[in-house]
């Protein structure tokens, strides 16, 4: 268990508050230019961060106060699902948070193993991420156990000359935008998702719990949603949403592609994709972007580099298990 004693004379440790959220901000922020060069959060996603599902600010997340009273730190969990995988999330300042890193993480190690009983399994996953420069955050992973599991890339692509009309899609596949007061038609949407899922490590939300997620979004845009159908059929489908960390809101972002395995390797993807950049060029954003997992057997990378996408970063993600006996 981390203590007071475990940092340097004249640093606190104090839970945060919704009231926390723009100084928490700013040290994400400049966490992330250190790291990848440029900020990847938004105040919502803060606020996100702090009340979602199964997380409690007065119980699984610090602050670590500096002498000057400046929030260096910040560490909490993610978890919306409850299943046994959660996320460990430590930030510390580039210039002056380095003292709280390892404190933080043993923190939050410690509160895993609550959380882990609390939710009821007795075998609990818990992944980290860091930008594989971040060699003090690295080696402090590597000491609390966790080993190297795979890469994820942040993936984007200017907008400029992308034409505002899509190229017509194979033949016998419809693109279209999703009919977002169909119920049915979501409760389909969604399950696509689940289903062309499966054989990746996504960690799947029942119905109410992803209309719930929906719904807390800030910045839903439905005619940004697409589906595709084969004879009838839902085969493919495109959830936008969020911001890629982007305040101004001027980046679309992807954040679910998913075809059915039937489907697969008929343009089906790519036709979402090319609509979505289409809608998201004439609504004005100026860039595209999503996350994939560079171990995704469907190897999604290469389409969106084939549409024109670049990697700004890739991150390692690390694993280590729980084991509560």
């Amino acid at each position: 268990m981390a203590r007071m004693s475990d940092l340097p004379p004249g640093w606190q440790l104090r839970r945060p508050t919704l009231a926390d959220a723009p100084a928490i901000l700013a040290l994400v922020h400049a966490s992330d230019i250190a790291a990848v060069g440029e900020p990847d959060f938004t105040l919502d996603e803060v606020h996100e961060e702090l009340t979602g599902p199964h997380t409690d600010m007065s119980r699984d997340c610090w602050l670590a106060i500096d002498p000057a009273g400046a929030i260096a730190g910040w560490a909490y969990p993610r978890n919306p699902t409850g299943k046994a995988r959660d996320f460990a999330e430590v930030y510390v300042h580039p210039e002056n948070g380095l003292p709280a890193q390892r404190p933080l993480l043993r923190l939050l190690m410690d509160r895993m193993a609550e959380r882990a009983a609390e939710l009821g399994h007795r075998v609990y996953s818990v992944r980290a991420g860091a930008i594989p420069t971040e060699t003090p955050y690295i080696e402090a992973l590597t000491d609390a156990g966790f080993v190297f599991l795979k890469q994820h890339a942040r993936m984007q692509m200017p907008l400029a000359g992308v034409a505002h009309e899509p190229p017509a899609p194979p033949a016998g596949v419809t693109v279209r935008p999703v009919r977002a007061a169909d119920e049915d038609e979501m409760r389909r949407f969604h399950a696509v998702i689940e289903e062309a899922f499966q054989d990746s490590d996504h960690r799947a939300l029942t119905y109410q719990a992803w209309r719930e997620q929906v719904r807390a979004e800030s910045d839903v845009r439905f005619d940004e949603w697409f589906a595709a159908e084969v004879d009838g059929v839902l085969a493919g489908v495109l959830q936008s949403g969020g911001s890629g960390g982007d305040e101004t809101n001027a980046e679309g972002w992807v954040r679910s592609l998913a075809v059915l395995r039937p489907y697969r390797k008929r343009g089906l993807g790519e036709a979402l994709l090319r609509h979505a950049l289409a809608r998201y060029a004439r609504q004005g954003r100026t860039k595209a972007g999503l996350g994939v997992d560079l171990a995704n057997p469907t190897d999604a990378a290469s389409l969106y580099f084939k549409v024109g996408m670049t990697a700004l970063y890739r991150a390692n993600v690390y694993e280590t298990t729980l084991d509560l006996g």
